[in-house]
Protein backbone atom coordinates (compact mmCIF):
# COMPACT_ATOMS: atom_id res chain seq x y z
CA UNK A 1 0.00 0.00 0.00
CA UNK A 2 0.99 3.44 -0.68
CA UNK A 3 2.26 5.40 2.32
CA UNK A 4 0.55 8.70 0.53
CA UNK A 5 -1.93 7.29 -1.23
CA UNK A 6 -3.90 5.20 1.81
CA UNK A 7 -4.25 8.47 3.80
CA UNK A 8 -7.70 9.67 4.01
CA UNK A 9 -7.82 13.62 3.11
CA UNK A 10 -10.25 15.28 5.35
CA UNK A 11 -12.45 17.88 4.67
CA UNK A 12 -12.40 20.90 6.64
CA UNK A 13 -16.29 22.39 7.28
CA UNK A 14 -17.48 24.87 3.94
CA UNK A 15 -15.89 22.78 1.20
CA UNK A 16 -17.76 20.33 -0.82
CA UNK A 17 -16.53 17.47 -2.92
CA UNK A 18 -18.90 16.09 -5.51
CA UNK A 19 -17.13 12.58 -6.87
CA UNK A 20 -17.93 12.15 -10.93
CA UNK A 21 -16.56 9.49 -13.15
CA UNK A 22 -12.65 10.10 -13.71
CA UNK A 23 -12.77 13.27 -11.96
CA UNK A 24 -13.19 15.21 -8.55
CA UNK A 25 -14.96 18.57 -7.75
CA UNK A 26 -13.66 20.47 -5.08
CA UNK A 27 -15.46 23.91 -4.03
CA UNK A 28 -15.83 26.12 -1.38
CA UNK A 29 -16.12 30.01 -1.22
CA UNK A 30 -12.55 30.98 -1.80
CA UNK A 31 -13.09 29.03 -5.14
CA UNK A 32 -13.43 25.70 -7.22
CA UNK A 33 -10.99 23.00 -8.35
CA UNK A 34 -11.41 19.90 -10.63
CA UNK A 35 -8.58 17.11 -10.19
CA UNK A 36 -8.80 14.35 -12.73
CA UNK A 37 -8.07 11.05 -11.63
CA UNK A 38 -5.41 8.90 -13.76
CA UNK A 39 -6.79 5.34 -14.92
CA UNK A 40 -7.41 2.58 -12.42
CA UNK A 41 -7.80 4.95 -9.69
CA UNK A 42 -11.39 6.07 -7.85
CA UNK A 43 -12.61 7.78 -4.49
CA UNK A 44 -14.64 6.96 -2.27
CA UNK A 45 -16.40 9.58 0.46
CA UNK A 46 -16.33 8.25 4.02
CA UNK A 47 -17.84 10.45 6.81
CA UNK A 48 -15.82 13.80 6.60
CA UNK A 49 -12.89 12.12 4.59
CA UNK A 50 -12.51 11.13 0.94
CA UNK A 51 -10.39 7.64 0.52
CA UNK A 52 -8.73 7.38 -2.66
CA UNK A 53 -8.22 4.00 -4.22
CA UNK A 54 -6.69 1.82 -6.89
CA UNK A 55 -7.52 -1.22 -8.93
CA UNK A 56 -4.85 -3.15 -8.76
CA UNK A 57 -1.11 -3.71 -6.82
CA UNK A 58 0.87 -3.23 -10.75
CA UNK A 59 3.77 -0.52 -10.25
CA UNK A 60 1.95 1.99 -12.34
CA UNK A 61 -1.31 1.88 -10.11
CA UNK A 62 0.88 2.29 -6.43
CA UNK A 63 2.67 5.74 -8.35
CA UNK A 64 -0.99 6.93 -9.51
CA UNK A 65 -2.53 6.00 -6.26
CA UNK A 66 -0.28 8.28 -4.67
CA UNK A 67 0.38 11.04 -6.83
CA UNK A 68 -4.03 11.16 -7.19
CA UNK A 69 -4.10 11.78 -3.43
CA UNK A 70 -1.35 14.75 -3.31
CA UNK A 71 -3.62 16.11 -5.93
CA UNK A 72 -6.59 15.73 -4.30
CA UNK A 73 -5.12 17.12 -0.88
CA UNK A 74 -3.32 20.08 -2.88
CA UNK A 75 -6.95 20.83 -4.16
CA UNK A 76 -8.85 20.53 -0.62
CA UNK A 77 -6.39 22.57 0.77
CA UNK A 78 -6.31 25.29 -1.89
CA UNK A 79 -9.97 25.89 -1.92
CA UNK A 80 -9.76 26.36 2.02
CA UNK A 81 -6.59 27.99 2.82
CA UNK A 82 -4.79 28.85 -0.80
CA UNK A 83 -1.69 28.74 -1.09
CA UNK A 84 1.43 31.62 -1.31
CA UNK A 85 4.25 32.22 -2.52
CA UNK A 86 7.16 35.46 -2.10
CA UNK A 87 9.33 36.61 -4.12
CA UNK A 88 12.49 38.57 -3.13
CA UNK A 89 13.99 41.62 -5.74
CA UNK A 90 17.57 41.97 -5.29
CA UNK A 91 19.51 44.81 -6.65
CA UNK A 92 20.03 48.22 -6.99
CA UNK A 93 17.26 50.39 -8.96
CA UNK A 94 15.16 47.05 -9.16
CA UNK A 95 11.76 47.50 -8.22
CA UNK A 96 8.25 46.08 -8.96
CA UNK A 97 5.10 47.26 -9.01
CA UNK A 98 1.69 46.53 -9.92
CA UNK A 99 -0.86 47.88 -12.58
CA UNK A 100 -3.93 46.54 -13.04
CA UNK A 101 -3.48 42.91 -13.74
CA UNK A 102 0.25 43.39 -15.12
CA UNK A 103 3.35 43.39 -12.87
CA UNK A 104 5.73 45.88 -14.13
CA UNK A 105 8.82 45.48 -13.51
CA UNK A 106 12.31 47.28 -13.49
CA UNK A 107 15.47 44.74 -13.37
CA UNK A 108 18.23 46.41 -15.04
CA UNK A 109 17.02 46.11 -18.37
CA UNK A 110 16.80 49.16 -20.92
CA UNK A 111 12.94 49.09 -20.80
CA UNK A 112 10.30 47.97 -17.79
CA UNK A 113 9.30 44.52 -18.58
CA UNK A 114 5.87 43.67 -18.35
CA UNK A 115 4.49 40.48 -16.72
CA UNK A 116 0.87 39.45 -17.41
CA UNK A 117 -0.88 38.27 -14.02
CA UNK A 118 -3.47 35.62 -15.27
CA UNK A 119 -6.65 34.87 -13.94
CA UNK A 120 -7.05 32.69 -10.45
CA UNK A 121 -3.08 34.19 -9.28
CA UNK A 122 -3.37 37.25 -6.62
CA UNK A 123 -0.63 39.65 -6.49
CA UNK A 124 0.64 42.09 -3.91
CA UNK A 125 3.58 44.23 -3.94
CA UNK A 126 5.40 45.07 -0.84
CA UNK A 127 8.20 47.68 -0.72
CA UNK A 128 8.88 47.05 -4.52
CA UNK A 129 11.04 44.77 -3.73
CA UNK A 130 8.82 41.78 -2.18
CA UNK A 131 6.01 40.32 -4.27
CA UNK A 132 3.41 38.16 -2.69
CA UNK A 133 1.42 35.85 -4.93
CA UNK A 134 -1.55 33.76 -3.32
CA UNK A 135 -3.90 31.06 -5.52
CA UNK A 136 -5.87 27.91 -4.81
CA UNK A 137 -4.58 25.89 -7.41
CA UNK A 138 -0.70 25.15 -6.40
CA UNK A 139 0.36 24.37 -9.81
CA UNK A 140 -0.66 27.64 -10.92
CA UNK A 141 0.95 29.43 -8.37
CA UNK A 142 4.44 27.97 -8.83
CA UNK A 143 4.21 28.10 -13.27
CA UNK A 144 3.43 31.86 -12.85
CA UNK A 145 5.88 32.17 -10.12
CA UNK A 146 8.73 30.36 -11.89
CA UNK A 147 8.39 32.48 -14.85
CA UNK A 148 8.37 35.91 -13.12
CA UNK A 149 11.83 34.53 -11.30
CA UNK A 150 12.66 33.40 -15.25
CA UNK A 151 12.52 37.25 -16.35
CA UNK A 152 15.73 37.76 -13.97
CA UNK A 153 17.24 34.69 -12.44
CA UNK A 154 20.06 35.72 -9.48
CA UNK A 155 23.51 35.48 -10.62
CA UNK A 156 26.13 34.08 -8.75
CA UNK A 157 28.29 36.96 -8.41
CA UNK A 158 26.26 39.93 -6.93
CA UNK A 159 23.15 37.64 -5.80
CA UNK A 160 21.14 40.53 -7.80
CA UNK A 161 17.82 39.28 -9.35
CA UNK A 162 14.58 37.70 -8.56
CA UNK A 163 14.61 34.90 -5.93
CA UNK A 164 12.01 32.67 -3.97
CA UNK A 165 12.01 33.96 -0.26
CA UNK A 166 15.02 32.02 1.70
CA UNK A 167 16.42 30.92 -1.50
CA UNK A 168 20.08 30.26 -1.04
CA UNK A 169 22.17 31.36 -4.10
CA UNK A 170 25.56 29.72 -4.23
CA UNK A 171 28.08 32.60 -4.72
CA UNK A 172 31.28 33.08 -6.60
CA UNK A 173 34.42 34.43 -5.23
CA UNK A 174 34.90 36.90 -9.20
CA UNK A 175 38.27 37.98 -10.48
CA UNK A 176 41.19 37.78 -7.87
CA UNK A 177 42.85 40.92 -9.36
CA UNK A 178 46.34 42.28 -7.64
CA UNK A 179 46.64 42.03 -3.99
CA UNK A 180 49.11 44.86 -3.61
CA UNK A 181 49.36 47.79 -4.78
CA UNK A 182 51.37 48.75 -8.58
Amino acid sequence: MSRIGKLPIPIPKGVKIRIEEGRVLVESAKGKLATTLPPGIRCESRDETVVVLRRDDTRQQRAFHGLARSLLGNAVRGVSEGFQKELEIVGIGYKAQASGKKLVLNIGYSKPVEFPIPDGVELKVEKQTRLLLSAVDKQLLGQVSAEIRDLRPPEPYKGKGIRYKGEGIRRKAGKAGKTGTA
